[in-house]
């Protein structure tokens, strides 16, 4: 949980150092990936703890970012510029966003990273086993979210678009 104060408090397993965000001051956001917390300061840093064997991590050479998304073993920033980092796993290239410009804000599922562009497009890379990184129709986008086998997408006018996995009615908007 970020508060007020720029502080952030964090509970349950433990068993890889996820929680140890005591500490952490000057936080505007903060994401939780499977086993790690990332945390972004408002000097444009980025702080994580946790299970780190892919180098999920290892941001601390990150600079001028103004959001962050973490996935299931890897983490995602977007530059002020608009161009997005990557770090750790990348077995199904949910990594690959070397290329991508102009985002104004990320989302990552277990194996994909979404992004959303200043002109309401949307790009994705990674797995797309359930067609989750199917989105390179989407138009009038505002704000994308990643689950584990899904994309969902907000809309300009308030309504919602999804693709991929729909084991429990989770694309059904």
């Amino acid at each position: 949980g970020l508060s007020s104060n720029g502080t952030v408090v964090a509970v349950g397993d433990n068993e890889y150092g996820q929680c140890n965000v005591d500490g952490w001051t000057n936080i505007i956001q903060v994401a939780a990936g499977l086993y790690h917390t990332v945390g972004l300061k408002s000097n444009g840093t980025v702080l994580a703890v946790g299970y780190n064997d892919h180098g999920e991590c290892n941001v601390g050479s990150w600079t001028n970012i103004i959001q962050v998304a973490t996935g299931g073993y890897h983490t995602v920033g977007v530059k002020s510029n608009g161009t997005v980092v990557t770090i750790g796993d990348n077995d199904h290239g949910q990594c690959d966003v070397g290329g991508w410009t102009g985002i104004v804000q990320v989302a990552a599922g277990w194996y994909h990273t979404v992004g959303t562009k200043s002109n309401g497009t949307v790009v994705a890379s990674g797995a797309n086993w359930w067609d989750m990184c199917s989105v390179s129709g989407w138009t009038n986008i505002i704000q994308v979210s990643a689950g584990l086998g899904h994309t969902v997408g907000l809309k300009w006018d308030g309504t919602v678009i999804a693709v991929g996995a729909n084991w429990w009615g989770e694309c059904r908007v």
